[in-house]
């Protein structure tokens, strides 16, 4: 079993940032890919950014240009550095990790919240 702890989220006015961090235990020592995704009310969940182990990046084009994604694969940790934040950005962002074993595991969510 694999654990997702996430951390960061919170209130910030539009413009602000914030870094949301994941970090993974328990039986995993590498992963395929690492990632935030989002979800707003009604709507489907959506990918924010991913990396994967090799460190290749992919991003929402809504966040292209202001998120940055990061890892640190001898802790499997994976951050999100989000700058230039929109109200549209609101959402409970969840951390996702898809182990070399193609085993995909689920974070419990952190709220970011953007307003005045």
């Amino acid at each position: 079993q694999v654990q997702l702890v996430e951390s960061g989220g919170g209130l910030v006015q539009p413009g602000g940032s914030l870094r949301l961090s994941c970090a993974a235990s328990g039986d995993i020592y590498n992963f395929y890919s690492m990632g935030w995704y989002r979800q707003t009310p009604g709507e489907q969940r959506e990918l924010v950014a991913l990396v994967t182990g090799g460190g290749t990046t992919n991003y929402a084009d809504s966040v292209k240009g202001r998120f940055t994604i990061s890892r640190d694969s001898a802790k499997i940790t994976a951050s999100l550095q989000m700058n230039s934040l929109k109200p549209d950005d609101t959402a409970i962002y969840i951390c996702n990790v898809i182990t070399t074993t193609f085993e995909t595991y689920w974070g419990q969510g952190t709220h970011v919240t953007v307003s005045s």
